[in-house]
């Protein structure tokens, strides 16, 4: 068991504000942070009042970020982000609004180039099989049903026209 290292306020302050400086972090990673270093929950409350009010942190400006990480880099589709900006439990009303500023288009492209790979190294007996294993890691990726259905829908008719 891990033991607890205990700061003082002033300490976790201190260097709360130096993590947050180096990179964005939502109010329940600071929170997190507060509790594993020993602080009370009071004075945990007021370093994270001060820390909001300072700017140091943003839940809105850490989903902002958190979003284009993710869309760009990981390239996760809309649940996957939505899941993981709840586990940090942002507010629902600032997801949307964060989400909302994602290219649906260039998500779109990304999932079409993401099946069109995965496609080439996938093993199946048939193509139902194949299909069902691309409908899986879409899934994995956090792209609706919808979504998924119509790249492979795109990718068979890029494959028929490929054929001719």
């Amino acid at each position: 068991m891990e033991m607890k290292r205990t700061k003082t306020p002033e300490r976790a302050l201190s260097d709360l504000m130096t993590a947050c400086a180096k990179s964005e972090k939502a109010t329940s990673d600071a929170r997190r942070l507060l509790a594993r270093w020993g602080v009370e929950a009071q004075a945990a409350e007021e370093i994270v009042r001060k820390l909001v009010e300072a700017k140091f942190i943003d839940d809105r400006r850490y989903a902002e970020a958190y979003v284009r990480e993710k869309t760009r880099l990981s390239r996760w589709g809309v649940r996957k982000i939505r899941e993981g900006l709840r586990a940090k439990r942002i507010p629902e009303a600032i997801v949307d609004e964060a989400l909302g500023e994602a290219d649906a288009r260039t998500m779109g492209r990304k999932l079409d180039e993401l099946l069109r790979r995965k496609s080439k190294t996938v093993k199946a007996a048939n193509d139902f099989e194949r299909k069902g294993k691309l409908l899986r890691y879409g899934m994995g990726l956090g792209f609706d049903y919808e979504e998924i259905a119509g790249a492979l829908d795109r990718l068979a008719e890029d494959a028929r026209t490929d054929d001719e």
